[in-house]
């Protein structure tokens, strides 16, 4: 694996505050880092149990740590990206991933690249005994099924496939390729899912009664205005954050007897601009989804950790679901 830049607290500080992050915690004049030094003292009796859920065999976290930011995949900028990457060096990554075991995560999702499979293994020699939940990162029908192989002597607890290729053979009129691949990922004797942005992709697998056990169901749709219907592909442009995803997906969530985990339910970061915008949209996605279903949430920071694992706790106690 190519060892990251190494990059202090410091400098990660001033490089977010050049490109817009949110540093400081509204009231308390402290760095997001300050904050989270402060909370670390607080005693582990005092702080409420992370909830779990039923994932066939298996006893998930209701909030799952995401892989992208870990990746260097912001869905914000080529700034974000760099930043992210340089600092997530395999010392603070493996940091992460032991502080979120810590405060109750218990499953990991990633793409299934050699970065990723190289981190998973350094956390499982550190005696780790979290789930693992991969896709497969490639594409071409012709490569799918060696991959798959490939990925299942590290052990995932499940298997889904890719929202990206998803959604571009749903573009492309080839979607049927998909339900192959997926009759691929069955054979292997694991958790099947399928992940995708489109909250009509889902339901059209859904009315078809596709061999599936799980679907990742993305909050919102960030091509949905990029798409050129009549070639499948994408034209350049920002992403898209509308609310009415959002709306759409939750009520096929809410729908669909199978397990989902909800993801981007921060928007990429875009609803995360104050502690209250976190926990707003994290107590939006934990009532808006099934009492057994989970969330993915993309972490990299001490911070994110510290306050995610806390909002969900704190909602899941208030809705009254413990």
């Amino acid at each position: 694996m190519k060892e990251r830049e190494k990059i202090t607290k410091r400098s990660f500080l001033k490089r977010m505050a050049a490109i817009g992050g949110m540093l400081v915690v509204p009231g308390t004049g402290k760095s997001r880092f300050e904050a989270f030094d402060d909370l670390i003292s607080e005693k582990k009796s005092e702080l409420l149990p992370m909830p779990m859920v039923q994932f066939g065999d298996y006893k998930v976290s209701k909030l799952v740590i995401g892989s992208n930011p870990i990746g260097g995949i912001s869905h914000f900028s080529d700034e974000m990206n760099k930043t992210m990457l340089d600092y997530c060096s395999k010392e603070n990554v493996l940091e992460i991933l032991r502080m979120c075991e810590e405060n109750g995560i218990n499953t990991w999702q990633t793409h299934g690249n050699e970065h990723f499979m190289e981190l998973l293994d350094a956390h499982r020699e550190q005696g780790s005994k979290m789930n693992w939940i991969v896709s497969s990162s490639i594409s071409e029908p012709e490569k799918f099924r060696d991959n798959v192989k490939m990925l299942m002597t590290r052990k995932p607890i499940a298997f889904y496939h890719w929202g990206a290729a998803t959604d571009k053979y749903w573009r492309e009129g080839r979607i049927d390729i998909v339900e192959e691949q997926l009759k691929i990922i069955r054979d292997q004797r694991v958790l099947v899912g399928v992940a995708s942005h489109n909250h009509k992709i889902l339901e059209y697998m859904e009315e078809r009664d596709w061999d599936v056990d799980f679907y990742m169901a993305c909050f919102y749709n960030p091509n949905k205005k990029r798409e050129l219907r009549d070639n499948g592909k994408l034209k350049p442009g920002p992403e898209y954050y509308g609310d009415e995803d959002r709306v759409a997906m939750c009520k096929f969530i809410r729908q669909t007897k199978k397990f989902c985990f909800g993801f981007k339910i921060l928007a990429a970061g875009r609803n995360a601009t104050t502690p209250e915008d976190v926990k707003k949209a994290f107590k939006y996605a934990l009532t808006n989804i099934k009492k057994g279903d989970a969330v993915i949430v993309g972490m990299f920071l001490p911070y994110h950790v510290r306050d995610n694992t806390r909002y969900v706790k704190e909602i899941w106690h208030e809705i009254g679901v413990l």
